[in-house]
């Protein structure tokens, strides 16, 4: 049974910044890409930002690049959003996700965390 468990959503100002975080147990981290993923109201889920598994590669949506990072502590079996220069536009609950492999498609990621919100005021 995987938990993974995401923390550090909450208001914030537009041009704030906020860090989330993923923690995971009951399967070797280090053998998952994580990624964030997140969905505003009325939308679709939609790709934020991927690290591989050893987290030497990263791969971001357009509309975060430059503004947000993912990282990961394979240590601590976490994985990290940092979000900066945030605008309302990134309001969403944002969940993060486990799969085999960097290259993996949204239906390849088998294991979700159950999500934290974001909200950004203007």
């Amino acid at each position: 049974q995987v938990q993974m468990v995401e923390s550090g959503g909450g208001l914030v100002q537009a041009g704030g910044s906020l860090r989330l975080s993923c923690a995971v147990s009951g399967r070797t981290f280090s053998n998952y890409a994580m990624a964030w993923f997140r969905q505003a109201p009325g939308k679709d889920r939609e790709f934020v930002a991927v690290i591989s598994r050893s987290g030497d590669n990263t791969h971001y949506a357009d509309s975060v690049k430059g503004r947000f990072t993912i990282s990961r502590d394979n240590a601590k079996n976490t994985v990290y959003l940092q979000m900066n220069s945030l605008k309302p536009d990134d309001t969403a609950v944002y969940y993060c996700a486990a799969a085999r492999s960097f290259y993996s498609g949204y239906s390849e990621y088998g294991y979700w965390g159950q999500g934290t919100q974001v909200t950004v005021s203007s």
